[in-house]
């Protein structure tokens, strides 16, 4: 009886058999879509009127398909080499801490999470309001250790105070002062919440040489009061500071004490008084990270969170082949960790790293789910990519089909380069 190659040799319809329901499948959900995309994409929206490369033409004069490749060409150079470059460290310290395993499951966890889970977490993560979003709420927490605040955002003087504000946001008393004036600086908008501990506002004792003076929330809760007079019950605004100016210099400062009072020595007869614009600047309140600028490498982190653990796995699985022999040689020879990192490791590596690489590029081609989940409709032109337009143009108020198959060619074409480039590889890896 024939054996093994002989037998389907002999038989060539047993190898039709089992080869036709894979090939049907192939053409029906392949080859066939592909035909007919290319052939659509000769046609206009209606799919009546032949346009021939009329389409591919728009690809490189329509301003948002432009925009798309460009942010696609960002994807290709960003997106797979920081999550190789991560997945890379991550597969090295894994061989050098206690709980390994623990440390890659927490790693890989994201990858299995679908891209629309993946994007609805982030658009939380990005959300502006740090209340809210955690990227804002790290952001301003770091800030607020390294710098401090305003006293007083947001205030401002009551209209027809004698008081006006300058364009930096400083608060400037209209009239000069002179020695022995005790001055009156009430101030607005300063939620009751952040005076809730504040002291009772006390008028300045005058000084026969000096200037001094009281700034206070000029407002009593629950109603009544006189504007511009210190009533019971309105607090004092500590820790602003107090310029005198002349001539555009400031010649004296002070800080108001917990009572709302300050003091300027005698230098400040003749000056002007200014609230400095610092005491009056906005909290912090974090990055616009789905702002325009910055939307695209959101996204991106985003992305290198799901997948730098696939990258990782790989890597170490590559990494748990390379002979240890000739690590623990150069270590003998002097080398330190970062040279046997950079000159046997990576090297070793290459071939792995490669693959991964080039898997993540077409993937990246691919990208939409994240795109069309955490990016806001206002700025989503700006984050826009290929796949994202295809559905766009094909599927939107447009609904321009033939221009959508054209998109379709267009990253079919640009997939297949890198395709051929990783069969290629894979074929030398066999054949070592």
């Amino acid at each position: 009886m024939a054996k093994g190659p002989a037998m389907f040799r002999g038989r060539p319809w047993i190898v039709a058999s089992f080869l036709l329901p894979a090939l049907l499948l192939l053409g029906a959900l392949v080859v066939y879509p592909i035909i007919f995309s290319l052939y659509r994409s000769l046609f206009d929206a209606s799919g009546d009127g032949f346009v021939g490369f009329g389409n591919y033409q728009s690809l490189f004069t329509d301003p948002a398909i432009r925009k798309a490749l460009q942010n696609n060409l960002i994807w290709i150079a960003v997106a797979p080499a920081v999550a190789t470059g991560l997945g890379l460290i991550f597969a090295v310290l894994t061989e050098r801490i206690r709980w390994a395993t623990a440390f890659k499951l927490l790693i890989f966890m994201p990858m299995a999470i679908s891209m629309l889970a993946a994007g609805i977490i982030f658009r939380l993560v990005y959300e502006a309001d740090p209340d809210r979003g955690v990227a804002n709420a790290v952001a301003v927490s770091v800030h607020d250790t390294f710098s401090e605040g305003a006293p007083w955002p947001g205030a401002h003087p009551r209209p027809d105070d004698g008081m006006s504000e300058e364009p930096d946001g400083a608060i400037v008393l209209d009239q000069a002062v002179s020695a022995g004036d005790s001055v009156l600086l009430p101030l607005v908008r300063v939620a009751p919440p952040a005076v809730a501990d504040a002291e009772q506002a006390v008028p300045a004792a005058s000084s026969s040489d000096g200037v001094t003076g009281t700034v206070w929330l000029d407002f009593t809760q629950g109603g009544g009061g006189e504007p511009g007079v210190i009533d019971d019950g309105e607090k004092a605004l500590a820790g602003i500071t107090v310029q005198a100016v002349q001539d555009g210099s400031v010649v004296a400062s002070a800080t108001t004490q917990a009572d709302g009072t300050f003091s300027l020595p005698a230098e400040a007869d003749g000056a002007q008084l200014r609230l400095a614009a610092s005491n009056f600047a906005a909290s912090y309140n974090g990055v616009d990270w789905l702002g325009p600028s910055l939307v695209t490498p959101a996204i991106i982190g985003s992305y290198v969170w799901m997948w730098a653990g696939f990258a990782m796995v790989l890597i170490a699985a590559g990494l748990a082949g390379v002979p240890r022999e000739i690590m623990e040689a150069a270590r003998v020879d002097g080398a330190n960790e970062w040279q046997v990192f950079r000159r046997i490791t990576v090297p070793l590596l290459a071939p792995v790293l490669g693959v991964v690489m080039v898997t993540l590029m077409i993937n990246v081609l691919k990208v939409f789910d994240l795109v069309l989940i955490i990016a806001p409709g206002s700025v989503q032109p700006d984050a826009n990519v290929l796949a994202l337009q295809l559905y766009t143009v094909s599927f939107g108020a447009g609904s321009n089909q033939g221009l959508g198959s054209a998109i379709a060619i267009f990253l079919l074409l640009l997939v297949i380069p890198v395709m051929i480039v990783n069969v290629r590889r894979l074929r030398k890896e066999a054949q070592r």
